[in-house]
């Protein structure tokens, strides 16, 4: 796979091809003041549930979730014979029953990332084939490096030579495992795929990246400390990591708030002067979220965290960012839109893996801040975003869940924004516009 950094910028997904109507994003009148209780982290959730689903005894999976990806990933599990159900009056939580994988499944991975890509190496540990495919963007996305690694692995994978969706997975029951070196540089998600599976490896697995850095770090921090509460035996160094055979014994998870989904809440208050309050914001955690709080300090927030959750006032400065969010590029829609927001410009880099994320968010952000009246540039592997006055107008969500919240971010200071398909946002916040509502109230 050809480093993203290094080749044609990519167009993002037609705009034309999304569904759903325009959602005219509401304008803050007044500072917004608000405390709000957000749903589990997607990272999470389903590195939970692929966890539980190879656990050698049942798992209760508290606080998932409730999103198309974290649906889609349950799909999954249920198509390959593991039994996933409500945990009686839990009010949310899911009782998972592993079961001996088995085969002929089909799984429908939608445009969900954690899906397409943690499922295949558990899919080869089944008995029988195992077909892969997802929404259009989905067959685009990357995954050929992954692919290839199971193969050397000892895995039989069908993908007709386009090292893409649609693929079928010819289980035996077992994968021999081993040592593998693959460029993660395109997504970090090859990397936790295979260890999130590899204890359940004939001979574990040690994987070593060649190539440019490996983005989205805090992600494989999650995956390894999520597998050590597991009682599996992780080790690593730089651009290698190794996971040794052995049973994974996963009885009890409990999700964290999705702290990534807070950014479009913590901006509000950035950009309206007012103050938001997140609860339940972890005092240690491995999420590429908790970055915000750095990131709006030097936006012009103040932000403090308490035992009652993290707090970010607004000082009537927005300011712009000179940053590097290789490690936080989910962050850079949310980021992007408060950096057209700003008084001073904003230099965002490393984040040209999000060329090949749910559309290309680089493309997709320039086109819709430049639609607004903005003035933003792409870089090879970034923005560069100047102050201007923006103007009311349709903003595209290219199917792109962050990309929708980012034009509610920019709509609560632009007078007449209107958000394409906010629907979209469902693949990781169940209810977006009633919570963007609740929090403007």
């Amino acid at each position: 796979m050809p480093d993203s950094a290094s080749s044609q910028p990519a167009q993002p997904a037609d705009p034309a091809r999304s569904s759903g109507g325009h959602w005219p994003a509401p304008t803050a009148e007044r500072p917004v003041r608000a405390r709000l209780s957000l749903p589990g982290s997607k990272s999470m959730t389903n590195r939970a549930l692929i966890l539980a689903a190879l656990s050698e005894t049942p798992c209760l999976v508290r606080r998932p979730l409730a999103s198309r990806d974290s649906e889609l990933m349950v799909g999954a599990l249920r198509a390959l014979g593991v039994e996933v159900s409500p945990a009686g009056d839990s009010g949310g939580d899911l009782a998972v029953t592993p079961a001996p994988l088995r085969g002929p499944a089909s799984v429908d991975v939608g445009n969900a990332g954690t899906v397409m890509r943690f499922v295949p190496p558990l899919a080869a540990l089944a008995s029988g084939t195992v077909g892969f495919d997802g929404d259009p963007r989905a067959r685009e996305r990357p995954v050929g490096e992954l692919l290839d690694a199971l193969r050397a692995l000892g895995a039989d994978i069908d993908d007709g030579g386009r090292g893409a969706l649609p693929l079928t997975i010819h289980g035996t029951g077992a994968v021999r495992g081993g040592e593998v070196t693959l460029d993660a540089s395109g997504s970090s998600q090859f990397v936790s795929a295979l260890l999130l599976s590899g204890a359940r490896f004939t001979e574990g697995v040690h994987v070593r990246h060649s190539g440019p850095p490996v983005p989205s770090q805090p992600h494989l921090d999650m995956t390894v400390e999520m597998l050590r509460s597991a009682g599996v035996t992780v080790s690593t160094a730089e651009n290698s990591w190794r996971v040794g055979p052995g049973p994974v014994k996963a009885a009890d998870i409990t999700v964290e708030p999705d702290l990534s989904n807070a950014a479009p809440f913590l901006a509000a208050a950035l950009v309206s002067g007012g103050e938001v309050t997140v609860e339940g914001w972890p005092e240690h955690t491995t999420q590429p979220g908790d970055a915000l709080r750095s990131l709006f300090t030097r936006m012009g927030g103040e932000v403090s965290l308490s035992p009652e959750g993290l707090t970010l006032r607004g000082t009537g400065r927005i300011l712009g960012l000179d940053t590097d969010l290789r490690d936080v590029g989910e962050l850079t829609p949310t980021i992007a839109a408060v950096a057209a927001l700003a008084s001073t410009p904003s230099r965002l880099t490393g984040i040209a893996h999000l060329r090949r994320h749910e559309t290309d968010r680089i493309a997709a952000l320039a086109a819709e801040v430049n639609r607004l009246g903005g003035d933003a540039e792409e870089l090879p592997d970034g923005l560069v975003i100047r102050p201007r006055p923006l103007h009311g107008g349709v903003f595209h969500s290219y199917d792109d869940h962050r990309m929708a919240t980012s034009g509610a971010v920019i709509g609560l200071a632009v007078p007449g924004v209107e958000v394409e398909n906010i629907a979209t946002t469902r693949k990781t916040l169940p209810d977006f516009p009633g919570l963007w509502a609740e929090a403007l109230a």
